[in-house]
């Protein structure tokens, strides 16, 4: 995702006025970052001493880095510190003009179908959504002090050259989806698009805003397979119900079969002005 935005940034209007920092943690990465035109920043989200240094060095800030992983936080297991450690980093100095965070869709929870705009009070239902959802009060937070902050709400990003990036090594392995009447609504957004939306809001996003970048299709998970399975010429997946899910899913694959909403992308489109390459699942996967 990072290289994608990193691309942008460089042939976008602009480019030759824009100088580019990239945070990691990992001293390997740095010649990497280096031979794509950025300025490499070593530190590491989970260690507050290794940040100091970000505070007054961007104009702009664009969060990508997800919260710890399960057990990472002990008792406070809902807490985003990566997220805390960052913002905390950022007011030691003089502050950014803008930050957006790059969130989850997860944090609305299963809204039983319902078309959700970025109003609707977010009901985290797994602990990695109530993460994201801490991680967003500290963006806000963040805003408060005089810093443009955008949230973006991101469901199941897809390309063909992220790992695991298309349906296609789900399809050939013949993992079930849900029976028509048990299906739930799911939603996508292609990984150009969202790289074209994090520079969008980076410039364009209002003060304390939250936008769904998601595409604009409708449609149950179960089809979606087998639009993908039509377009690669496999075998549809089979069917089963809810019940019988439990037995052959994992539960991370079961978590995101429990919650179903479409999001309004109406937002995205007209404040930030993002044109969508691909407006529909059924366009990125066939390019």
């Amino acid at each position: 995702m990072g290289q994608r935005v990193l691309r942008h940034l460089q042939t976008g209007p602009g480019a030759r006025r824009i100088r580019v920092l990239a945070l990691t943690s990992s001293d390997g990465r740095v010649a990497a970052l280096r031979a794509q035109g950025a300025t490499p920043l070593v530190g590491n989200l989970d260690d507050v001493g290794t940040l100091r240094r970000l505070s007054g060095v961007a104009t702009r800030v664009l969060h990508l880095a997800p919260p710890p992983g399960e057990g990472a936080g002990g008792s406070a297991w809902w807490r985003d510190p990566r997220t805390v450690a960052l913002a905390r980093a950022l007011r030691l100095r003089s502050l950014p003009v803008s930050l957006v965070y790059a969130s989850t869709s997860g944090v609305y929870g299963d809204c039983q179908g319902d078309l959700v705009a970025e109003t609707r009070a977010v009901a985290p239902a797994t602990p990695r959504a109530q993460r994201r959802v801490n991680a967003e009060r500290a963006v806000r937070h963040l805003g408060r002090a005089g810093v443009r902050a955008s949230v973006l709400r991101i469901p199941g990003i897809y390309a063909p050259d992220r790992e695991g990036g298309t349906p296609e090594a789900r399809l050939r392995r013949g993992t079930p989806v849900l029976c028509a009447e048990d299906d739930v609504f799911t939603n996508h957004i292609h990984a150009e698009d969202l790289a074209r939306a994090c520079m969008a809001a980076l410039w364009r996003g209002r003060p304390q805003r939250a936008y769904n970048v998601s595409d604009s299709t409708h449609m149950k998970m179960g089809d979606y397979f087998d639009l993908a399975a039509d377009l690669y010429g496999l075998p549809r997946p089979p069917r089963v119900p809810r019940s019988g899910a439990q037995e052959q899913l994992s539960l991370m694959l079961l978590s995101f079969m429990s919650e179903s909403r479409r999001l309004d992308n109406r937002r995205m489109l007209c404040e930030l002005g993002v044109r969508l390459r691909y407006p529909s699942v059924a366009d990125g996967l066939r390019a």
